[in-house]
């Protein structure tokens, strides 16, 4: 961070305290523990609803999944998940048909009965059902049937065969069992009275401040580490960097800011800092249905005009170089490593200036772009604007509020477009979702997060990914994933442009229990307690 920027921004923090006063957020006490994450208000409680990212930390500790990674990290391969509701499971060679066999007398919050494979059909069969909004639904799509085969006994039928199933729709958000009792019961009230299975269970919710759990003794691994734990919604990051520093907050979301986690070391040198690898994967669509990105030389400018490297360093431990659109910590992906040079398209300005020429464009060229204001968003694509003004291009480039920019870009109305997401490790998900003429974004707002028209303005690589859902074994699955990224990395439709960690700064005072390696934006706080 420019000297100038973290003056300003300490300051800031400084003249923060009356603000903060004014919102009462409650000092943590020794045995409870505090998070404060970047939000408004909670929206809701509802696992297969929630798309904010502090409800997502909520439900992540009053609901349980059938099965789980290890604590802090993802599970790169379909052996490495453990057991959770379900003790085992087993699939067909062919892998469309999943078994899951449950734990016994894991009770329910709240008095609401034990656990039975019925709540796990009821959970699965909304996800599925196409009258039923649920966040993420296409996650779901390959789930034929879900049915309860014995009180202890779920069994999935799927359409094409999938070998990362526990991966890909098992353990996820929407995939937390709810109790079919208590959901029918409450119906819309179960948004703030929910009722799982998890280590915590809600207590109330303050639409100012935050939600406050519980903990659940009863819980099948046994009571939480902590009495209370206390989720608080600090969108400003002024003032959340404030309750941190003094004390009034265990753990608090970072910005995702060039200089931020070093103007924190500064402040409070014995912070320690929790960060998922890779985190958000940052992808750069170019529109193929506007000039001058309908011209293979001018994509390839683009992209040897980018110093990725450069764009990952600015973020220090946060940021982390891609080739592709997969992460090169999961399987599936390309890199240096695997890739011949014509396709590593290394940061050199004068090859993207040549291009440019060869294209028609020798004195340069101009276009217009809109982007998010959020910070993320922000601060990379201004670094991009300044790299590719380097070798000739000339971006006007407007900085709009996020949703009107997720709303504009879905209607198709952007030219360069930058996409923020995480994934798991399951290698078909970026694809899909990015690259899929199924997922192409159309001007009504109903397509997907195809910004760049690939496989409907230029050929595409439907057939290969049609041959990556037909294999049931997970390494060949993974070479063909290679293929596609080989393939997308000839005709440049899209650039990922590097990856960025999430991360949460905490107290040492609070202890884990375990080390945070990679995962979702969210984890598991059943072990956490004051440090000894």
């Amino acid at each position: 961070m420019p000297e100038i920027a973290r003056r300003d921004f300490l300051g800031a923090v400084s003249g923060a305290v009356a603000a903060l006063a004014a919102r009462r957020v409650r000092a943590a006490s020794p045995r409870r523990i505090s998070i404060a994450l970047a939000a408004r208000s909670p929206q809701t409680l509802n696992p297969s609803r929630t798309t904010l990212g502090a409800d997502n930390w909520a439900c992540r500790q009053i609901f349980d999944t059938l099965v789980v990674p290890e604590d802090g990290t993802f599970a790169l391969t379909p052996d490495a998940f453990k057991p959770s509701l379900a003790e085992s499971w087993d699939s067909s060679p062919d892998a469309k048909t999943w078994t899951f066999h449950l734990r016994r007398n894991v009770p329910f919050h709240k008095g609401y009965g034990d656990l039975t494979a019925d709540d796990v059909a009821f959970t699965f069969g909304r996800l599925i059902d196409p009258k039923v909004v649920v966040s993420g639904k296409v996650l779901y799509a390959n789930i034929d049937r879900v049915e309860a085969v014995n009180p202890q006994t779920v069994g999935f039928t799927l359409k094409q065969p999938d070998p990362t199933f526990c991966g890909s729709s098992i353990y996820t958000m929407s995939g937390n069992i709810i109790s079919r009792k208590a959901f029918e019961e409450k119906g819309d009230k179960f948004a703030f009275d929910p009722v799982g299975t998890g280590p915590f269970q809600f207590d109330r919710v303050d639409f100012s401040k935050g939600v406050y759990l519980k903990a659940f003794p009863q819980h099948f691994r046994g009571p939480p580490a902590s009495p209370e734990l206390d989720i608080l919604y600090i969108l400003d990051t002024t003032a959340r960097t404030l309750a941190f520093l003094s004390g009034q907050v265990d753990m608090i979301e970072g910005a995702r800011t060039p200089g931020w986690m070093n103007s924190i070391k500064q402040r409070k040198p014995d912070t320690a800092f929790d960060a998922t690898k890779p985190g958000s994967v940052n992808t750069l669509h170019m529109n193929l249905t506007r000039k001058p990105f309908d011209n293979l030389k001018v994509r390839e400018a683009v992209r040897y005009a980018i110093d990725r490297k450069a764009l990952a360093a600015a973020y220090g431990p946060m940021g982390g170089v891609i080739w592709g659109l997969i992460p090169v910590e999961f399987p599936g992906s390309v890199s240096d490593k695997n890739l011949p040079p014509d396709l590593q398209y290394p940061y050199d300005p004068d090859k993207a200036k040549q291009l440019l020429a060869e294209a028609g464009y020798p004195n340069g060229v101009a276009f217009s772009c809109f982007t998010s204001q959020r910070e993320d968003y922000s601060a990379i694509m201004l670094m991009v604007q300044e790299q590719l003004r380097k070798v000739g291009f000339r971006v006007d480039m407007q900085i709009i509020d996020h949703a009107t920019f997720h709303s504009q870009s879905d209607h198709d109305l952007n030219t360069l477009i930058m996409l923020s997401s995480s994934y798991p490790p399951v290698p078909t998900q970026p694809l899909l979702e990015q690259l899929s003429s199924h997922a192409v974004v159309k001007p009504d707002g109903t397509g997907g997060d195809n910004y760049s028209h690939y496989g409907v303005a230029i050929p595409g690589v439907d057939d290969l990914l049609a041959k990556v859902l037909e294999e049931p074994d997970f390494a060949k699955r993974a070479a063909l994933c290679q293929a596609v990224e080989r393939q997308v990395l000839k005709d440049l439709p899209v650039i990922g442009l590097l990856t960025l960690s999430y991360v949460i700064a905490r107290n040492p005072r609070v202890s884990l229990g375990y080390e945070v390696k990679s995962g979702y934006a969210y984890w598991p706080l059943r072990t956490a307690q004051p440090a000894a």
